[in-house]
């Protein structure tokens, strides 16, 4: 064998070998970065489960990143819905309406003596007539921006009821996932039943973010469903708290909260918000707070904690 040869051969294994430490060492950079920098969804778990560790009651939250990336915690089908079944109730009835035709500006006369005066109910503040006419579309309104319970009791008694609210909603996210079983009525003549009208946080996000991603009913509805929500006014203090003085930061959200017991014992505090930020991020939070032994405005603490520390590292 020649000289040149032997050469040749010298260059060609200092060659391999150079490649080979070089392999190595771009792989124990990667795992060293990898180590030193955890994937996002993992970084938002832990923050996430370091504050609903120090809550006095349960939260289960759930968080869908731009339609695709998932974080959740504590993500049980065991939180009472409370208000936020207004958002389920509003989309079975546009359904409702798309298939027979029916516009939500029909109008409606309500008798207000079969209106129930000691629940929460902005309407009856509004209007003092013994009848009072409204649209469908006001009644809407009236239930996803203010919560109200006379007019959500009036359409679910005279338009699309629970059951069939209940199924139209099982076409839409798992069964697993959540129940409706009774009306604002119903849980209010007994608190416990609020219990049957359940979700897990999933089941809520997938909801919202379906309702704000994908197409579930006809264009003109869907876009009147997410417009409200923009225009909601409840529980300003839980996940729209440390976002309110953020610039260019748009919030869709409904709230739902629960009755408090004989021991003081809060049933639910709940929220689920669609959020656009202005670098693109999309995201949809849902956090629901049960069996709380606190008063709401420090169960809405532990929310809009949750919410600081999901804006802050996706913003």
């Amino acid at each position: 064998m020649g000289k040149k040869q032997n050469k040749q051969i010298v260059v060609w294994c200092i060659t391999l070998i150079c490649s080979f430490i070089l392999v190595i060492s771009l792989f124990h950079k990667s795992t060293t970065k990898d180590s030193a920098n955890p994937p996002l969804t993992d970084v938002l778990a832990d923050s996430i489960s370091q504050i609903v560790s120090a809550c006095p009651g349960e939260i289960g939250v759930a968080l869908i990143i731009n339609n695709t990336d998932t974080v959740m915690v504590n993500n049980k089908s065991i939180y009472p819905m409370m208000s936020v079944f207004k958002v389920h109730q509003a989309l079975a009835l546009c359904n409702d309406f798309d298939k027979k035709g029916i516009s939500l500006d029909t109008l409606v006369n309500i008798n207000r003596e079969k209106l129930d005066p000691n629940t929460w109910s902005p309407m009856m503040k509004d209007y003092s007539a013994s009848v009072i006419s409204l649209t469908v579309r006001d009644l809407l309104r009236y239930t996803l921006i203010q919560s109200d319970n006379n007019a959500s009791n009036l359409m679910f008694n005279d338009m699309v009821n629970v059951a069939q609210t209940d199924k139209f909603i099982e076409t839409l996210i798992p069964r697993s996932n959540f129940q409706i079983a009774y009306t604002e009525e119903e849980m209010s003549a007994d608190h416990h039943k609020a219990y049957s009208n359940y979700t897990s946080p999933l089941g809520a996000a997938m909801l919202m973010n379906r309702l704000f991603t994908d197409s579930l009913i006809s264009d003109e509805k869907q876009n009147f469903i997410k417009n409200a929500l923009m225009e909601c006014k409840t529980g300003v203090d839980r996940i729209v708290a440390p976002l309110l003085d953020k610039e260019g930061v748009v919030i869709a959200h409904k709230t739902g909260s629960g009755y408090v017991n004989e021991k003081g014992v809060l049933a639910a505090h709940n929220d689920v918000a669609y959020i656009t930020l202005p670098n693109n991020v999309c995201y949809t939070l849902a956090v629901f707070v049960k069996d709380f032994n606190g008063n709401e405005a420090q169960a809405s603490q532990y929310v809009a904690q949750i919410s600081e520390v999901v804006y802050s590292l996706l913003k």
